[in-house]
């Protein structure tokens, strides 16, 4: 029966696991002479070695005894023997090194002279005898003290920190999952700090063989000689992220909003308004990620969650894509900014509704907005519900107002029950000023380009933690770390999968919570009225779609969208009432069941209207219709279109609106399409061009 091992850092590296000699007296149940055999078995290889030289150097001597040319080969084979165990020994330790050299030196030298002069002659004998043993003694001392039953693993884990440059730093504990170690580091003090264990990161993944970012640091936040290091061998999030449904349906906003999963399958959840019993402050956010990384499906999934509370609204702007990434949430948005004016308007009337709210909130003796802000006050007034202003794509608009319309906002705007969101793809000095990026305080990053980008977003701790979402770029869209209020600092460096929800769960979210869904409150509606006037009041409100129910042959497919199941030989139903006022019918509208029925004076056929069968388009059938769509466009001379064009022809791909608008937003992604000044047109890039 196999012992069971010790895990130690060592069983990581290669995937192999260190042989560690393990001495164990009952092994052996046999009597007094086996049990010492056993327990000398270990040492006995370099008494064997010293043996084998004396007896071979014997026939060794009657060939070559008083040979010049021996002499000659033999002293060179005891040269090269010497540095060739030099050599061999560079990946090991120093010690291990010198000492195997100086052996192998010394059998080799007595060696040559026993076969040239004889092994009785001179000095040789006693050199033998003493040498010989005290050589394979050290060789015994030093496996004797190499071996500890009790700890078996450490010399192996020393070996792996020194090569990273860590020496003289031991594990202390180690904590093994199914997927997950995590050892207890005790750094020497005055010579390490946790900052040399997060430089060291990168080559502690290559030795271990893991990605980059599976391994990561925590330093003890009250002792700098000790820290926590965990490997994360596989990868679990491979396999997605399925939308699980709202995580607290009608509740509060003030109950976490869940986002995704981590590595372990924990909860990926952020907290909007602030906590003063949890020492928590409201939460503005930046959200960053390269094109095709899945920011933007990660910040619909997050406003999906929020419109499912009963205590909050939401203002949103994306003057770059308009209706194509905000779409389906539009019916439960309050105020959809979709281009540049409108967003103007937003800006300005935050700047106006913060002291608004402020006050309301002084008023009824709130510190910070709070979930009894949204219900009726004492004197019978109308609540407060808590206020998402909600910035997607905001290059364009910081590029289109100015870098820091943001600023004021985003500093004074979390006393005042606001949380603001800036979602963009490179948070650059160039795109936002840095006292906005400060501001901001979290950060929800996807995969970004480099380790530049990288520090626009994560903070420090998180980086030297090893987070590194520039090792995902846009290979795997989702990928995120999540650094925000309420989030412990052993999670800033975790990865984690924001859940692709797909177009009908939102629809059915903006539909079924339409009922408990706050309305702006007077206070913030005479505040923006004030300062943006028509582009308040008259904003646009859409209307809550239709929702798909189990029988009336809609489903939804891979992809999110919704399609129409149409039965081919499905009876058509002509039971309707030509002539409500013949016979058989009162003034009332009631029908005697027992009347006879009026004698048939002509027979009129009605043909029923024509259908053509319908059947289910696969979604890659669908994305090749519409490239051939794309190129009938082009052929016809068209430079320009709009998501609009696609959908006139829907009922050739079965696909419902939102999903087009996903695909177009692909063709931009793949460069077949180039957004243009005006929002929702876009310019057909020729495919030539395209694919340079």
């Amino acid at each position: 029966m196999r012992r069971h091992q010790p895990q130690t850092l060592a069983h990581f590296d290669t995937g192999q696991q260190a042989g560690y000699l393990h001495l164990d007296p009952n092994q052996h149940a046999g009597g007094v002479g086996e049990y010492l055999l056993h327990r000398m078995k270990p040492y006995l290889p370099p008494w064997i070695v010293a043996a084998g030289t004396g007896i071979l150097s014997l026939p060794a001597n009657l060939m070559w005894d008083e040979s010049a040319a021996a002499a000659v080969g033999l002293t060179l084979a005891s040269l090269g023997l010497t540095v060739a165990t030099w050599w061999a020994g560079k990946p090991t330790s120093q010690q291990r090194r010198l000492h195997s050299a100086i052996t192998v030196a010394a059998g080799t030298s007595w060696f040559t002279a026993a076969a040239l002069a004889g092994p009785a002659a001179g000095p040789l004998p006693s050199l033998y005898l003493i040498g010989g043993s005290a050589l394979a003694a050290t060789w015994n001392i030093r496996q004797l003290l190499r071996v500890n039953p009790e700890g078996a693993g450490e010399g192996a884990d020393k070996g792996l920190l020194e090569k990273v440059g860590l020496a003289k730093t031991m594990v202390t504990s180690a904590t093994v999952q199914p997927n997950k170690a995590t050892f207890g580091l005790q750094l020497p003090g005055g010579e390490l700090t946790p900052d040399d264990v997060s430089k060291a990161l990168p080559k502690l993944a290559s030795a271990l063989r893991v990605a980059k970012n599976a391994v990561r640091m925590t330093p003890d936040a009250d002792d700098s000689s000790k820290a926590v290091l965990t490997v994360v061998p596989n990868d679990l999030l491979k396999a997605g992220a399925p939308y699980p449904g709202p995580s607290y349906p009608g509740g509060s906003i003030a109950d976490p909003v869940h986002v995704g999963i981590y590595e372990d399958g924990a909860d990926m959840a952020m907290f909007f308004p602030g906590d003063p019993d949890a020492g928590r402050n409201a939460m503005h956010l930046l959200g960053m990620g390269m094109t095709g990384s899945g920011k933007s499906e990660g910040c619909i999934t997050a406003l999906d969650e929020v419109i499912t509370r009963r205590d909050v609204i939401v203002w949103a702007s994306d003057p770059a894509k308009a209706e194509q990434t905000l779409g389906p949430l539009l019916p439960a948005i309050d105020w959809a900014a979709l281009d540049i004016k409108s967003t103007k308007a937003m800006v300005n009337a935050l700047k106006a509704v913060i002291p608004a709210r402020t006050s309301w909130l002084a008023k009824y003796g709130y510190k910070q907005w709070e979930p009894a802000c949204a219900g009726v006050q004492a004197d019978g007034s109308p609540g407060m519900p808590y206020l998402i202003a909600w910035f997607e794509e905001a290059a364009k608009t910081l590029r289109e107002i100015d870098e820091d319309a943001l600023t004021g906002i985003a500093q004074e705007a979390r006393s005042a029950g606001i949380s603001l969101v800036v979602s963009l793809q490179r948070a650059s000095g160039a795109q936002m000023s840095t006292d906005t990026r400060a501001s901001l305080g979290s950060s929800w990053v996807f995969g970004l380009r480099d380790d530049r980008d990288a520090m626009f977003a994560l903070p420090d701790e998180a980086m030297d933690a090893g987070a590194s979402p520039q090792a995902w770029k846009d290979k795997r869209p989702g990928y995120c770390y999540l650094t925000a209020n309420g989030i412990p600092e052993t999670f800033w460096a975790t990865p984690g999968r924001a859940y692709l929800t797909p177009v009908d769960a939102i629809t059915r979210n903006v539909v079924e919570f339409a009922g408990i869904r706050a309305e702006c409150d007077p206070v913030t509606a005479a505040a923006a009225t004030k300062a943006a006037g028509p582009a308040f009041t008259q904003r646009t409100r859409y209307p809550l779609p239709d929702l798909p129910t189990a029988d009336d042959g809609r489903d939804g497919d891979e992809d999110g969208g919704i399609y129409e199941e149409y039965e081919e030989n499905a009876p058509v139903d002509f039971d309707y009432d030509l002539n409500p006022d013949e016979d058989g019918e009162d003034e009332d509208g009631w029908i005697d069941p027992d009347a006879e029925l009026p004698p048939v004076e002509r027979v009129v056929e009605i043909a029923p209207p024509e259908v053509p069968p319908r059947t289910r388009v696969g979604a890659n059938e669908a994305r090749k219709i519409m490239a051939e769509l794309l190129a009938q466009f082009e052929a016809e001379g068209r430079t320009e279109i709009a998501p609009a064009d696609f959908m006139e022809h829907c009922d050739r791909f079965r696909r419902s609106r939102g999903w087009v608008s996903g695909q177009v937003s692909e063709m931009v992604d793949a460069g077949r399409l180039r957004e243009t000044d005006e929002a929702g047109r876009y310019e057909i890039v020729p495919l030539d061009r395209a694919a340079a």
